[in-house]
């Protein structure tokens, strides 16, 4: 099994989009084996955005991500960050496909609603950003027979 970053930014827990964005995950058959809100702080945000560090948008960036509360997951499931990515859609919400979070939800690339790793290093970098070892819960869902075949 794959693990995957999530988080719902500022605008989407400001409009009430978090229980959405966890029942997507959920209904996808995507396990939840870390979640907690928190309010970034700067040294944090910096940190989870260095690969932006060197262009113009990144102080007006990490200004965002710490504006206000998030709910940071980890997040679990076969080819986890495909399918999380697919969920949530182009970066972009205008290019986003209706049916994907920021598809449905989104209308500016600065207010997209969610973030989500894009490779498995950045999924294990962000990870461990956001959680200590011992606040991601390894167990098995009851449904788990039907959502995955045997192999």
């Amino acid at each position: 099994m794959e693990r995957t970053f999530v988080m719902v930014k500022p605008d989407g827990v400001q409009r009430g989009l978090v229980g959405e964005v966890v029942s997507r995950l959920e209904r996808k058959g995507l396990k939840l084996v870390g979640m907690k809100m928190l309010w970034i702080k700067k040294e944090l945000a910096e940190n989870h955005y260095a690969e932006h560090k060197e262009k113009p948008f990144f102080s007006a960036l990490v200004d965002y991500i710490t504006s206000g509360p998030v709910v940071a997951m980890v997040v679990e499931g076969r080819n986890a960050i495909k399918v999380v990515r697919n969920l949530v859609g182009a970066t972009n919400p205008a290019e986003a496909a209706v049916g994907t979070i920021r598809g449905d939800f989104g209308l500016d690339v600065g207010r997209n609603i969610v973030h989500a790793s894009d490779s498995p290093e950045s999924a294990e970098r962000e990870i461990s950003l956001f959680f200590r070892d011992d606040e991601i819960l390894d167990y098995e869902r009851a449904d788990e027979p039907w959502i995955y075949e045997e192999k």
